[in-house]
């Protein structure tokens, strides 16, 4: 029997599950597999990284979870600082430099990158990304040599976190936003909450204000942010602008993107034009388990996930992805954010008939030290209660409550059965109704009377 090759283009959270799971389905006689990276590490986590910038995390090396040699233990060849040039679809090879890697299936995990609208001075010194362990390593250098004021672009959940931590660090933040509010995957009502958590914590909340300029000294440094209101000073610019596929390699190549604009792939992870290939990750369109809309949500879970299912079924193992739901969370402060499902925008969109309820709980109960507020937001279709999505602000330990949501939208459950769940109680983590079976019971009140 002649030994196939799997390629993957990616060497972090897609491509390595992607070959890992391959590699435990299939032996090394029967699969060769060679992963190309460009970048000198893999398989760490990019989340991590304003953690590392605040302190919190001491060595970089902690957010590496694993080596070239642990995967040549493996028998997968992982080749670091080696970029693919181009995907040549109908020879299925690979160009990598002067050479031509044949492959009989190939898993394109080329991941996202950062939005970078058309500014002026975006590419100044001092505008730092928040995606490789360089940029980490960058602002840390700056911070380091005596960085005072930074401006944070976006307000998603790493516009918060590094505006967290900067601060942190002792410096003066500003964040600029185009939109109204930040935290745009919540509803206004939410989002206000975050907003004036932000305030209080004397970081400088500038809303409403698209940037016009990256205002650069003769240095050729940056020096301020300009808007239409005004002009921000300051010595960094964090660009926190979400993320969007990284798809030039496949878009080059003739592989099919969806309406999201990366690659269209099937539940199984395979290219829906070319069969031997899979993506996974930030690259590759997803679809909402609710709605069943393709959707591109960028997250190491869904990474992780999408590139098991495709090496499964490289591997001959049947398997398919189940779609998301977008459950996130992050943190401000003392004050946690998270959602799941749909907000009141996306359940319109969808045609759903919807109603809201919002209640206001404690995150333990209330007599025992160090209980917080907490809000939770519940959207249930009406008439029916069926659970379409929920949000969370509120103070430490409340963002975990996210999860028994997004198992419950997961199940298809209804706000009645949520209400009747049999959930833990004891005062340090909970009041006796927890709030997640208060939201479920003041929803199921109003559609049963």
């Amino acid at each position: 029997m002649s030994t196939e090759r799997l390629v993957v283009i990616g060497g972090d959270a897609a491509g390595l599950s992607a070959a890992a799971q391959a590699r435990r389905l299939r032996g090394a006689s029967e699969l060769e597999i060679v992963v190309l990276e460009q970048g000198p590490e893999i398989s760490y986590s990019a989340c991590g990284i304003p953690y590392w910038i605040g302190g919190l995390v001491e060595d970089r090396d902690q957010l590496l979870a694993r080596t070239p040699a642990d995967f040549a233990a493996q028998d997968v060849v992982v080749r670091t600082g080696t970029r693919a040039e181009g995907i040549d679809l109908a020879a299925r090879q690979v160009v990598v430099g002067g050479e031509r890697l044949g492959y009989d299936s190939l898993v394109v995990a080329t991941g996202g990158k950062p939005f970078r609208p058309p500014i002026a001075g975006l590419d100044a010194d001092g505008v730092h990304g928040v995606h490789r362990l360089a940029d980490g390593a960058d602002i840390r250098a700056a911070i380091a040599a005596g960085a005072k004021r930074a401006v944070v672009l976006g307000g998603g959940y790493i516009g918060l976190e590094m505006a967290e931590v900067l601060q942190t660090r002792g410096l003066e933040v500003t964040v600029v936003l185009a939109d109204p509010l930040p935290m745009a995957q919540l509803d206004d009502d939410m989002g206000e909450k975050v907003c004036a958590a932000m305030c209080a914590m004397g970081i400088d909340v500038q809303s409403n204000q698209p940037v016009r300029e990256i205002e650069v000294g003769v240095d050729g440094a940056v020096r301020a942010v300009r808007t239409d209101e005004g002009s921000y000073d300051t010595d960094l610019v964090v660009l926190g602008l979400g993320m969007g596929p990284e798809t030039t390699l496949a878009r080059e190549a003739g592989l099919a993107l969806g309406t999201t604009g990366a690659v269209d792939v099937a539940h199984t992870q395979r290219s829906r034009s070319h069969p031997e290939v899979f993506a996974a990750g930030d690259c590759a369109q997803t679809f909402h388990r609710i709605t069943g809309e393709a959707i591109h949500v960028a997250l190491g879970t869904h990474a992780n996930k999408q590139g098991r299912v495709a090496g499964s079924v490289i591997g001959g193992r049947p398997a398919r992805f189940s779609g998301v739901l977008g459950t996130a969370m992050t943190k401000v402060g003392d004050v946690e954010v998270a959602r799941t499902g749909l907000c009141t925008t996306q359940a319109e969109e969808g045609g759903y008939d919807y109603r809201t309820e919002l209640i206001e709980s404690s995150t333990r109960a209330g007599y025992y030290p160090r209980a917080a507020p907490i809000h939770v937001k519940l959207i249930t279709e009406r008439g029916s209660g069926l659970l379409l999505g929920a949000q969370i602000v509120g103070g430490p330990g409340s963002a975990k409550r996210i999860d028994v949501f997004a198992t419950a939208i997961w199940a298809g459950m209804h706000a009645e059965e949520l209400a009747g769940a049999d959930l833990s109680y004891a005062p340090p983590f909970s009041p006796t109704y927890d709030p997640v079976v208060v939201a479920a019971r003041v929803a199921s009140r109003v559609e049963t009377g």
